[in-house]
């Protein structure tokens, strides 16, 4: 594949290599890990579309070759408003049963496998979304520059190589 991102739906994600690992070449590719993965992003997307966010895009562990990722990592495009108010984060709760949308990092708790706290919402679901509104993703260049998501989410984590080949892509959910 070219490097790039690449719409999807839930449905063509879950039936993906992404998933099922077919032409990956892993000898221990999780496949059911991966499908309990999307699973849970299948819950949590449908909560920003259903407030008119539309554009989710996911990435990390999950895109790379990497048999058993620790999770998904992803983000949406938001209104600046609609995030600062704390309108979006109300709205979000008010879909989720676990009211697991909250990006502060006050909220953010250890587990015993990882070296950072998470957010509330990695310790449900395995997943973490953030908004972007343009600013940094927390990743850097090569040079030490921050990126932003779209740009951090093209590149990969060791090497600042573009993403693109096999499994290595980034994906928007449709």
């Amino acid at each position: 594949m070219a490097p790039g991102d690449y719409a999807v739906t839930l449905d063509e994600l879950e039936a993906s290599f992404l998933v099922t690992g077919e032409g990956v070449g892993a000898s221990q590719w999780d496949a059911g890990w991966r499908q309990r993965l999307v699973g849970n992003l299948r819950i949590l997307v449908v909560q920003p579309w259903s407030v008119g966010v539309h554009a989710i895009y996911v990435d990390g562990s999950f895109v790379d070759e990497k048999d058993h990722p620790n999770d998904i990592d992803g983000y949406f495009e938001c209104d600046l408003r609609y995030l600062a108010t704390g309108a979006l984060e109300r709205d979000l709760n008010a879909l989720d049963p676990h009211k697991v949308w909250t990006w502060d990092p006050r909220s953010r708790r250890p587990d015993r496998n990882s070296a950072k706290g998470q957010l509330p919402m990695w310790h449900t679901y395995r997943v973490e979304l953030y908004p972007h509104i343009g600013q940094p993703s927390g990743i850097r260049d090569r040079h030490g520059n921050p990126l932003q998501f779209p740009a951090a989410f093209r590149k990969t984590r060791t090497g600042n190589r573009p993403k693109g080949h096999p499994p290595d892509c980034p994906v928007r959910v449709r």
